[in-house]
């Protein structure tokens, strides 16, 4: 018999809707309640209903934080996978948030860990491929995400050894699978990153991780929304508005365009620089439809205390009024939709990276693993049981 008067269904919609810091106090109250949270049908219902449970992370140097998700307020030092790892002079790299799980690097190390629940998995380790040509420069991305068609997190890592004298390149492209624990190689593409060390960027409601790239290496390629189908695992193109301010979008001194995730929709940061520098905000309602990109806002330079030179919507504000800006890197400001202001927040450590993750039960290692290592229970026990049949008796 339950410990409770009401049905267990009901008892779990009630606690999904809780954070997750007060899921875990209930957790050790009763077996019947550590019975519930701790299922797999619990963990997806909770990220179902958290909508309203949300954290800002900040990395500044080798330190994260943590800050409740819109009030900004309450600030906690993270003590991460590799804290005691870490010297300053190694680097810490927020590579992607989904689900309440945060892919992280440091010293060529990769884990996907979940901070709410302080439970980690590091991923197995892939060298940078060697290039066979004389080529000058190489760098990778990486780009993290969630297939919700295979229900498996995935994270794709493209690698690029680029001639700088011709403008060629070779591209590299492997796809890490948390489901087989492992990596698999992917055609390469015919694709140039536009900016140096950009991760791809996930939008829920497109199952897909999102760059802007070239088709070569030249300042005046025109720039193109690139995604990764983490259902298909391919890439694509993503239509760009059909004018931006009447004019094209080609890479040149008078433009810089950026993808982000506002709201769950493709988020396009188009930045105008002629003699007047200012911002435009675009949104994607309907994912891959060129049609539906709307322009949220423009903003000024002017409206700022400093010039900026990076800007990226974070989230709304609880009322929808709002928007949180990453600007330069170091600063945290609001933008008021209805009257165009701007408002700093205060009170907050410096940054490097900002980036906005759901607060969730969702474990670093997926059921299937969980169910695997109790399939393995099962067979040694039954082999046991076996054994002890055949005759095999114990003294005591």
């Amino acid at each position: 018999m339950s410990d409770y008067l009401l049905p267990s269904d009901i008892l779990a919609e009630i606690f999904s809707r809780l954070p997750v810091k007060s899921l875990l106090r209930f957790r050790s109250t009763s077996k019947s309640l550590k019975s519930i949270i701790d299922s797999h049908n619990f963990t997806n219902l909770q990220l179902k209903n958290s909508s309203l449970n949300f954290n800002l992370i900040l990395r500044h140097d080798t330190h994260l934080y943590q800050l409740h998700f819109p009030t900004l307020t309450t600030v906690i030092p993270l003590n991460h996978p590799f804290t005691h790892r870490n010297s300053k002079s190694i680097p810490l790299f927020l590579l992607g948030s989904c689900n309440g799980l945060l892919c992280i690097s440091s010293n060529n190390e990769i884990a996907f860990w979940n901070p709410y629940i302080r439970k980690h998995r590091i991923i197995p380790h892939l060298p940078i491929p060697q290039s066979d040509s004389n080529l000058q420069f190489a760098f990778c991305v990486y780009g993290f995400g969630f297939d919700p068609l295979s229900s498996d997190y995935k994270l794709v890592r493209i690698s690029w050894f680029v001639d700088l004298h011709n403008r060629t390149f070779d591209s590299y492209v492997r796809l890490y699978t948390s489901k087989t624990n492992s990596w698999k190689v992917l055609p390469s593409i015919d694709y140039a990153l536009s900016y140096d060390n950009t991760m791809g960027v996930f939008v829920e409601n497109s199952n897909s991780l999102h760059w802007i790239m070239t088709r070569k290496f030249d300042n005046f390629q025109p720039l193109l929304i690139v995604a990764f189908n983490l259902t298909l695992d391919i890439f694509n193109e993503v239509p760009l508005p059909t004018k931006i301010g009447g004019k094209k979008v080609n890479r040149s001194i008078s433009f810089q365009i950026a993808v982000a995730d506002l709201g769950g929709c493709l988020c396009l940061i188009m930045n105008y620089r002629n003699q007047i520098t200012k911002i435009g905000v675009w949104v994607m309602k309907e994912y891959g439809c060129r049609d539906s990109w709307c322009k949220l806002f423009t903003l000024m330079e002017s409206c700022f205390v400093l010039p900026f030179r990076f800007l990226s919507p974070l989230g709304y504000s609880s009322d929808g009024k709002k928007v949180l800006l990453d600007v330069n890197h170091n600063m945290l400001v609001w933008y008021d939709l209805k009257s165009q202001q701007v408002s700093y927040v205060e009170g907050i450590p410096n940054f490097d990276e900002a980036m906005i993750c759901v607060g969730s039960l969702v474990p670093p290692s997926l059921p299937a693993d969980d169910n695997h290592t109790k399939e393995n229970r099962t067979r040694k026990s039954k082999r046991r049981d076996d054994f002890l049949s055949k005759g095999f008796k114990l003294t005591l």
